[in-house]
């Protein structure tokens, strides 16, 4: 499913944006209604992929947004520079899927590089990691692992590509797409959108 959620006003010292408490709060809330529809249960764990960090009201706005027992958790995930490299002995770069796991919420992500079931590596040169941080939980943080998993899993199911893998989860990817159409038009219906309407 596809949610569009309210415009946040642009934070010039930190180059991110960021939703009011009452923006973070529909937002989540209308995520959870529609889980619970298809589902008939709350989710037990909640993951939020954003590139910018949380402020305490946002942030605030999506735990009380959440039902008890929906553990909700805020996952940075950002593009490197190319200032951190891992280069590994042979004629091809660092396998996908390795990790650098700096402490218990910071790691880096190799999520293109040599596919050994491939034989090879599609892209044109030395890959750039992902920076993941698990920035703040509801009640426990989940493993490091558990999130690396979960966020190469979801390098590869962006339909709207023929790429093998994407280097970036659909959540992000997507996002940024659909955060492109939606602002070049005008959008009838703030009601969540079945995800085929945007392949």
């Amino acid at each position: 499913m596809v949610f569009r959620g309210a415009n946040g006003p642009w934070q010039t010292d930190e180059h991110e944006y960021h939703l009011d408490a009452g923006a973070a709060k529909e937002l989540l809330r209308t995520v959870i209604e529609e889980y619970e529809r298809i589902h008939g249960r709350a989710p037990r764990e909640l993951f939020i992929h954003g590139q910018a960090s949380f402020k305490d009201e946002e942030w605030a706005a999506f735990c009380e947004a959440a039902p008890p027992g929906t553990n909700v958790v805020g996952i940075r995930i950002r593009t490197t520079n190319g200032d951190t490299k891992l280069f590994r002995m042979g004629d091809y770069p660092v396998i996908r899927g390795t990790a650098l796991l700096i402490d218990e919420r910071n790691a880096f992500l190799w999520s293109s590089g040599y596919v050994p079931q491939l034989d090879t590596y599609i892209g044109p040169e030395t890959p750039n990691p992902l920076s993941v941080t698990i920035l703040r939980s509801k009640y426990t943080r989940p493993s490091m692992k558990t999130v690396l998993t979960d966020i190469l899993g979801l390098t590869k199911i962006n339909y709207n590509s023929c790429n093998f893998n994407d280097g970036l989860p659909v959540t992000i990817r997507f996002a940024r797409m659909v955060g492109d159409i939606l602002v070049m038009g005008s959008v009838r219906s703030d009601a969540p959108q079945p995800f085929k309407f945007y392949i």
